[in-house]
């Protein structure tokens, strides 16, 4: 009997926890909406593979940053409908490094070298996934437009 239960347990909880009426997941959702984002303003990104959309307007030159590095960097961070939530004043820049933000940051930066500039549409669960941040709605996509001023 008790061999039954150890059989039997494991799939009743993983029936349990199976709901089809959950919809689409949230990675299939926001790649839509980037999608769509994308033809109504007619913008020309690449996917890279983890989901995340770019636009590389200027390269910059010699090396990438890696995920140890921190980064001078200026920024404008907005939602899909112009809102700004974040974005670094006139010529200011601000530090960070790479290991300390959101992984849509950690995968976009290394992008581009020293002085390259680009915009970024990192899906919800590379930023702030199901968590409402200040400004921020839950699953939200964020978009960024960046320049990787220096790093080290």
């Amino acid at each position: 009997m008790k061999q039954l239960l150890w059989i039997a347990l494991p799939a009743l909880l993983l029936a349990l926890g199976c709901n089809k009426n959950d919809g689409p997941n949230q990675s299939v959702v926001d790649q839509e909406t980037i999608e769509e984002y994308l033809a109504t303003n007619q913008l020309n990104a690449e996917r890279h593979e983890s989901g995340i959309y770019y636009i590389i307007e200027e390269p910059g030159s010699g090396g990438s940053p890696n995920i140890n590095s921190e980064v001078l960097v200026r920024y404008k961070g907005y939602l899909l409908d112009g809102t700004v939530f974040d974005q670094t004043p006139g010529n200011d820049t601000r530090t960070f490094f790479l290991f300390q933000v959101i992984e849509g940051w950690q995968i976009a930066i290394p992008l581009l070298k020293k002085g390259g500039k680009g915009t970024f549409i990192i899906p919800s669960q590379l930023a702030y996934g199901p968590v409402a941040r200040p400004g921020i709605p839950a699953n939200s996509v964020l978009i960024f437009e960046t320049e990787l001023v220096n790093f080290q």
